[in-house]
């Protein structure tokens, strides 16, 4: 069960990225208030475990009613992860983020950025939402899913402890060592990518 949870972890804080989410609440929500800049942190979370969850209880559900197999899920939801690894690995997945940031801020409304782009996509985005599905497909029992569930809540309350101190972070990670850190965990997310093709084709031929 251990082994559950550490991969779960792993995965959802290799995609979801608290220490990547940081920088980009903190330049969004630059000049606001701290009670502003507080209330905003504890909604976009929220909003996006309420998204991971709905998926995470109703997702093979959903699959199922649009007649597309789990194997099938495995194989696209791995292919999705891996191509969000090499924007990793090669540094890609920041300067879009940033980007979609620059965009918001030059929008004429930026009171409030909990939903969008925080909660949605930068949290709760479509590798967020493939993982969880992933995981809990491959989770065994109640018990399985409970565990991705915990590993899936503990990485959220990291995000929005990362939120909340998002810039004494800053200060104290700088941007060559969080460069290196995020291409460190695309290296891993990479290889949990391609076990999750393997398990899909693997699946696929065994029926």
């Amino acid at each position: 069960m251990i082994e559950i949870f550490v991969s779960a972890f792993v995965t959802f804080f290799v995609v979801i990225d608290p220490p990547g989410c940081a920088p980009i609440f903190a330049s969004l929500t630059q000049g606001a208030a701290a009670a502003h800049r507080r209330a905003m942190a504890i909604r976009a979370t929220a909003i996006a475990a309420a998204i991971l969850l709905f998926f995470a209880l109703l997702g093979e559900d959903l699959l199922r009613t649009l007649g597309i197999s789990l194997a099938a899920f495995r194989i696209a939801g791995g292919i999705m992860l891996f191509l969000i690894a090499l924007e990793m690995v090669f540094e890609k997945r920041q300067e879009r983020r940033e980007n979609r940031a620059n965009e918001i801020n030059a929008g004429p409304e930026q009171e409030d950025i909990s939903v969008f782009p925080m909660a949605i996509p930068m949290i709760a985005g479509p590798g967020s939402i493939a993982s969880v599905m992933l995981l809990m497909a491959r989770s065994s029992g109640l018990q399985g899913s409970l565990i991705v569930l915990a590993a899936l809540g503990a990485v959220l309350l990291l995000t929005l402890l990362a939120l909340l101190a998002a810039g004494p972070i800053m200060r104290l990670l700088g941007t060559k060592v969080e460069g290196m850190i995020t291409r460190i965990l695309g290296v891993i997310l990479a290889a949990l990518a391609a076990q999750f093709v393997i398990d899909g084709i693997s699946i696929s031929f065994s029926v």
